[in-house]
């Protein structure tokens, strides 16, 4: 992931779109997500099941270039493999997280 700094707010911004391995993997209560956003943009982040179903939408709404974490509670969740998918602009990328219990 590369930063600079903005010349307005002197705040260091991603220079393009990243989705990190959440962490723990694998899981058993919360999970953290991070991603970056390179520009203002729309960003939806969703986790699925291991069939495509949405399990739960955790960001729908424009960002601003920076850095972004989610906590993801798994604890109603069954054991199992899920992903978790990033749409922001035309980036997209998709992760895998195992919650155990």
């Amino acid at each position: 992931m590369n930063l600079i700094r903005n010349p307005v707010s002197n705040e260091l911004v991603p220079t393009e779109f990243y989705l990190s391995q959440n962490y723990p993997n694998p899981l058993m209560q919360k999970t953290i997500i991070k991603y970056c956003v390179a520009y203002k943009t729309n960003v939806k982040l969703t986790v699925y099941d291991s069939e495509g179903e949405v399990i739960k939408i955790l960001v729908d709404e424009e960002k601003k270039p920076g850095t972004y974490e989610m906590e993801f509670y798994a604890a109603n969740l069954p054991a199992g493999v899920y992903f978790y998918k990033l749409v922001a602009g035309k980036f997209i990328d998709t992760k895998k997280m195992v919650v155990l219990k």
